[in-house]
């Protein structure tokens, strides 16, 4: 998409980071302070800027040389099916191409999304997790 800008950064702003979350209804998004945190925590970040508005991003977390794990991939709805999503996974498989793998826990509409990148759903595995929220 013209005029879409990406960068490698770990620095956001907390309203950058809930108006990008919240605009896809992320619960994440009401936890703006954590968020920050979270970013510059991740072991790699691609964004996706246009002008000072942050319309796109990716993390993930690595364990240096073996596994890279997908955590957020999420783009402002009105930016979506512009080609934004996909240039943010190609630039993690860019980043990772030395590792064995880059493993991603997708919910079932977002399967064709990352099949359409290049991933592949396992058949003998299920996603697993603890969720608490905290009030």
């Amino acid at each position: 998409m013209d005029g879409i800008v990406y960068k490698n950064t770990h620095n956001f702003s907390k309203r950058e980071l809930e108006e990008l979350f919240l605009s896809v209804e992320w619960s994440s998004g009401h936890f703006p302070d954590k968020l920050v945190i979270a970013m510059k925590n991740f072991s790699t970040v691609f964004s996706a800027w246009d002008g000072d508005e942050l319309v796109g991003l990716i993390s993930a977390m690595d364990d240096g040389i073996m596994n890279a794990y997908v955590h957020y991939l999420l783009v402002k709805p009105e930016y979506q099916l512009k080609g934004i999503g996909k240039e943010l996974v190609n630039r993690i498989k860019l980043h990772y191409k030395d590792y064995m793998r880059i493993l991603v826990v997708a919910y079932d509409e977002e399967t064709k999304f990352y099949e359409y990148c290049g991933f592949e759903k396992a058949d003998d595995a299920s996603p697993m997790f603890i969720t608490e929220l905290w009030t």
